[in-house]
């Protein structure tokens, strides 16, 4: 290779191969986005059926009735193929690179969910989806040039399953306790914390097969990821209850990726090499795209208030 090539080569973090995860991510995103639309229209026609909100918490019954409904059913096999390449785009690149990119999914459901619901966004809405696709966009752009996957260890996975287990029974507590006071946000907030773990033990059971290391602690790993997508999913369902599905969707795209970024930093060291300066940069652009969360959820239009 010419000593030109190598020098530009040299300026990535990433090999060359691990970007193909990039463009494999934006395709889950663009599933995130229907499959989010549909689902929440399949939740407000069970609502309207049964009579009943669902803000506090969906009961069994409309649960059930969920699996009734073609425009839940298709939203959610649109989600089953957002997590398809989601994965995919996790064997390839690190989770600090590709699990921010479902953001593009925000800039879909904004549009679609205006556009169906006939409800115009207004200027502080769209700044806060700026603000949301912007910081995340940046701070994909920074991790692309400072990240590595590197070799999952037992004693990372340890760490990875206590603090799920705490977070389990923290956000399962607080709905027992609290569901009736809780609003879209919050179970937003909730269902992204869990979602970041999903796609941490997510890239943890990938790299260990890669590894060849498939044992009782990866079935454990297996058994929390399961645990914590049925509950975020869970939280996902209720949201949509109370608040407009591109809130829903910036949520869990901001909220998401900041949790598994955040485990990728400081448990699984894929920013180890980083310099100072990106490690600064990290904590600004994530602060950009949660201020547009909160605006998001402040003056949606169609936030219940």
């Amino acid at each position: 290779m010419p000593p030109e090539l190598t020098d530009i080569q040299d300026q990535f973090a990433l090999d060359p191969a691990q970007f193909i995860g990039i463009p494999i991510a934006i395709v889950g995103a663009v599933f995130l986005s229907l499959g989010a639309q549909f689902q929440s229209r399949g939740v407000a026609k069970v609502e309207a059926n049964t009579n009943l909100s669902g803000s506090s918490g969906l009961n069994l019954a409309q649960l059930w009735s969920l699996l009734s409904r073609p425009s839940w059913v298709f939203g959610t096999l649109m989600l089953g193929l957002a997590v398809v390449f989601q994965l995919t785009s996790l064997g390839f690149s690190p989770i600090i690179v590709v699990q921010p990119l479902g953001v593009v999914a925000l800039v879909m459901t904004a549009f679609l969910n205006a556009r169906l619901s006939k409800v115009n966004l207004d200027r502080k809405s769209i700044l806060s989806i700026v603000l949301c696709v912007g910081g995340v966009f940046l701070f994909v752009v920074l991790a692309a040039f400072t990240a590595r996957d590197r070799p999952i260890t037992e004693v990372q996975l340890t760490v990875i399953l206590v603090i799920l287990a705490v977070v389990l029974l923290v956000f399962g507590a607080g709905f027992i306790v609290f569901r009736r006071k809780v609003r879209a946000i919050g179970y937003i907030i909730g269902a992204g914390v869990l979602y970041g773990f999903v796609a941490t033990l997510a890239k943890v059971v990938i790299k260990r097969f890669q590894q060849g290391d498939f044992e009782w602690l990866t079935l454990i790993c297996v058994a929390g990821l399961v645990a914590a997508f049925a509950l975020g999913g869970y939280f996902v369902q209720t949201a949509y209850s109370s608040g407009p599905p591109d809130l829903v969707v910036a949520g869990l795209t901001v909220v998401d990726p900041l949790i598994a970024v955040g485990i990728g930093i400081i448990v699984l060291g894929e920013a180890a090499q980083a310099p100072w300066w990106a490690m600064i940069g990290y904590v600004i652009t994530g602060l950009i795209a949660i201020v547009g969360v909160f605006g998001l959820a402040r003056y949606h239009p169609q936030i219940e208030r």
